[in-house]
């Protein structure tokens, strides 16, 4: 079950016009959260932050599931049962919520790690044409207020830098 607070960010994400992965990363950032805590542990970075996802659709974020040739059958079969769980309201079974968080305890706590969520991020967009990353990165600094801009302007230029 998701941390009230959690839902909460999600919720005033949804209020603000934001896109449902936006709503979504709420829940990512819980679970990595957890993993950090030491309440159990995760596979890898991608399973922490599939759990993430999941939890989403189950607290009824409107997130669809992965298209068709992205993904296997088996994770878009579980993302729309997800997803049909969050519009249910159905509430989960004890016995496998228990089992589920016993099996991640048996895990390792280095999926959040620092070094692994950076090598995830660079992986994925790895994937992404550059006309994508850049459309991305244009709708992003639209969407941020002038102080942030300045902020990312003089991080882009501190990283130009240092790769001269």
């Amino acid at each position: 079950m998701p941390e009230r607070r959690t839902i909460e960010r999600a919720r005033r994400d949804k209020r603000e016009g934001k896109s449902p992965s936006t709503q979504a990363g709420e829940f990512v950032r819980e679970e990595i959260d957890h993993i950090r805590a030491g309440k159990h542990g995760a596979r890898s970075t991608k399973q922490a932050i599939a759990i993430g996802l999941s939890k989403a659709r189950r607290a009824g974020v409107n997130l669809p599931a992965p298209k068709k040739g992205t993904t296997s059958a088996k994770t878009r079969k579980s993302a729309k049962s997800a997803l049909a769980a969050g519009r249910a309201h159905k509430k989960t079974s004890a016995k496998r919520s228990r089992a589920t968080e016993n099996a991640l305890k048996r895990e390792g706590r280095s999926a959040a790690a620092p070094s692994a969520l950076s090598r995830q991020a660079k992986s994925a967009s790895r994937k992404r044409s550059a006309a994508s990353r850049s459309a991305s990165a244009r709708k992003a600094a639209k969407t941020k207020g002038p102080r942030a801009r300045v902020a990312a302007a003089k991080k882009a230029a501190r990283t130009r830098a240092r790769s001269r």
